[in-house]
């Protein structure tokens, strides 16, 4: 049995001629109707009845026409996969993140990519959490590390990478300097702060808010380090995850745990779940939840 005695045998059942059939496919008659003869005779059974006016399917016919549409189904799908996987060698992604975090993980997922794959150009970009999330859901980003807080995004695929505590960091001769603050400690305080857009910044506005009053920002850096380098300084007191509090440093620095409310923030790696055009993105998309996946516990 060969896939073009097939594909001649769907042919002629879908337009009831043989002649119709072979012009379908681009071969004279008599080589349609020696196919598909042949494939009767190597089932042991006719197909087709050939008798009337039209040609119609035997019962046998009727039995064996969808295996044979799925079999070619089969072909043309492995056809189209080996072309998707062909075209990652000129393929490219887009792929964000949120400003000044340097993750080791998103730069081991992406190595892992490119050694798998390494004919797809990746190109990075720098964004806060919620214009990456934008570009996202228009189809402008393929993948991104963004910040958040609160309840997932409805209209983005998600996987937490980091969950975590955030804490405020401070001079230690701060007014505040002790062990632990709360958010109205934090009134009428200067604060050193990630800018709008963050999840960082999203959640200090947020429990500020739920106290009654605006935080006071007076100096703003679109990286961690540097929010924690001018706390350092005595110019502020900064509302910052544990991790970048506790990474260790020259300058001196107090960390105090808020306990009321306590504060979280999350990282995660975000795309849009509708399924993209791009073949790269795809593979990228699938790579990534399958290496995140392996890393947890």
């Amino acid at each position: 049995m060969e896939l073009h005695q097939l594909e001649y045998f769907v042919a002629v059942a879908e337009e009831a001629s043989f002649t119709r059939a072979a012009e379908r496919v681009h071969v004279a008659q008599p080589g349609v109707s020696a196919q598909v003869r042949r494939l009767e005779s190597e089932l042991g059974h006719q197909l087709l009845d050939r008798s009337g006016r039209s040609v119609r399917l035997t019962d046998v016919g009727s039995a064996v026409l969808p295996f044979a549409r799925a079999a070619l189904d089969a072909v043309t799908n492995a056809r189209l996969a080996v072309d998707e996987l062909a075209g990652l060698i000129r393929g490219q992604v887009t792929v964000g993140m949120v400003s000044g975090c340097a993750l080791p993980v998103l730069a081991e997922l992406l190595a892992a990519f490119h050694d798998m794959y390494p004919g797809v150009t990746i190109t990075l970009t720098e964004d806060t959490s919620d214009r990456l999330a934008q570009r996202l859901k228009d189809d402008r980003l393929d993948l991104a590390l963004i910040g958040a807080v609160g309840e997932p995004d409805p209209d983005l695929g998600t996987v937490v990478i980091v969950d975590e505590e955030l804490v405020v960091a401070v001079h230690p001769e701060h007014p505040l300097s002790g062990t632990a603050a709360t958010i109205a400690d934090l009134k009428n305080t200067p604060l050193v702060s990630l800018p709008r857009g963050t999840g960082v910044r999203a959640a200090l506005d947020a429990a500020c808010a739920e106290a009654g009053f605006t935080p006071t920002i007076v100096f703003e850096a679109s990286a961690l380090p540097m929010v924690v380098s001018l706390a350092a300084m005595g110019l502020g007191a900064a509302v910052v995850p544990a991790s970048t509090a506790a990474t260790p440093r020259e300058d001196p620095i107090r960390i105090l745990h808020i306990t009321s409310p306590q504060l979280r923030s999350r990282l995660e790696l975000a795309w849009n779940p509708a399924p993209p055009a791009n073949p790269a993105a795809r593979v990228l998309i699938d790579h990534s939840r399958g290496f995140l996946t392996s890393r947890q516990p």
